[in-house]
């Protein structure tokens, strides 16, 4: 592991909503660390967002990104289905690996992008950014310091505002690329016990026309863990009041709760009523914790710290998406760990 005592230059792969979220976070709002290259392989999409943000470096062939020796880091926002292959290649290329969610869609793209990191001897952080958030990270760590008593009773929520496309949504997406925050959360309001066994149902509630299609819009995740505690997932693409994040543990010596969704804590009464203003982006709602998760990636890559989102945790996370998939799909409850 090399220590940086200059600011980690990163290179950053997608330029799309997200990415570009990212990269004015990197260039702004991370200190300790500088956006010092954007890739993408959409003509012009590269050059258009290193401009706007000032950057000099902007690549259209990705793996030219990997081979510039200026580059310590790589940040990928590229499509959910391409994470594992472009963490394993920025790791082969020696790179430190920032991966949004999820790292891989496989077991085994998990392992290899999990050992590939390990071989290089560099950082992998994967963006759970829940865990980056005050009050989702006050109540894990109180989890973890036995605050709370045994974990008993556990609960998850994601509801996105809008759902605008529906037949851009690949397959498997709730579980995959939504459920799958709700499932590192739970794994983390159960210190030390694993998942033994997950039962999943969902649905096309919000766009059921599109059901023949494969989508599923809603769903409601039960968990059971080894030490007899149970845990629920729910999400849903469209909360017409804005979007909602929530979580709540409840165990042997009381409740921890966490999230929110209001965009400030401002509450307006008036002869309407009572009324507050809601987020209506995960970009909004979770921005410090954003940022928290960089400022976090490159201290690590500086110190030589482990980040607190690791790819093992990804791959945790990942096993139980897996078995919703399967459990969805056969209608019946499915062991965690037997595949």
């Amino acid at each position: 592991m090399t220590f940086h005592l200059q600011p980690v230059r990163v290179g950053l792969i997608g330029a799309g909503r997200m990415g570009s979220f990212h990269a004015e976070n990197l260039a702004y709002r991370v200190p300790g660390a500088t956006l010092a290259a954007v890739a993408d392989p959409q003509p012009g999409a590269a050059e258009k967002l290193a401009s706007k943000l000032g950057v000099a470096k902007a690549y259209s062939d990705l793996h030219a990104l990997l081979l510039d020796p200026e580059i310590d880091a790589i940040a990928i926002a590229a499509p959910a289905r391409t994470h594992a292959e472009w963490v394993i290649a920025a790791a082969n290329a020696g790179k430190h690996v920032f991966c949004e969610k999820p790292m891989a869609v496989t077991l085994e793209e998990a392992d290899r992008a999990i050992a590939a990191a390990k071989s290089a001897g560099v950082v992998l952080q994967v963006g759970f950014n829940r865990r980056f958030d005050t009050g989702f990270a006050a109540a894990i760590a109180a989890v973890k310091a036995g605050e709370n008593g045994i974990t008993q009773l556990s609960r998850s929520v994601t509801r996105d505002p809008a759902l605008h496309d529906p037949s851009r949504i690949p397959q498997w997406t709730i579980y995959l690329e939504t459920l799958i925050h709700d499932f590192d959360t739970l794994l983390h309001f159960n210190h030390g016990a694993k998942p033994v066994e997950v039962y999943a149902i969902a649905d096309a509630l919000v766009r059921p026309d599109f059901k023949d299609k494969g989508l599923l819009d809603t769903s409601v995740v039960t968990i059971r863990f080894d030490n007899g505690a149970i845990a629920i997932a729910e999400a849903n693409f469209q909360a017409v009041y804005g979007y909602d994040v929530r979580g709540e543990v409840f165990g042997s010596k009381g409740m921890l709760q966490a999230g929110h969704i209001t965009s400030s804590n401002c509450v307006r009464y008036s002869a309407s009523g009572i009324s507050m203003e809601t987020s209506r982006m995960d970009s909004d709602l979770l921005r410090e914790a954003y940022v928290a998760e960089m400022i976090e990636f490159a201290r690590c890559i500086r110190t030589g710290e482990t980040p607190r989102a690791t790819g093992e945790d990804a791959r945790n996370a990942l096993e139980i998406a897996l078995a919703c998939i399967e459990s969805v799909t056969h209608n019946l409850p499915v062991k965690v760990g037997a595949r």
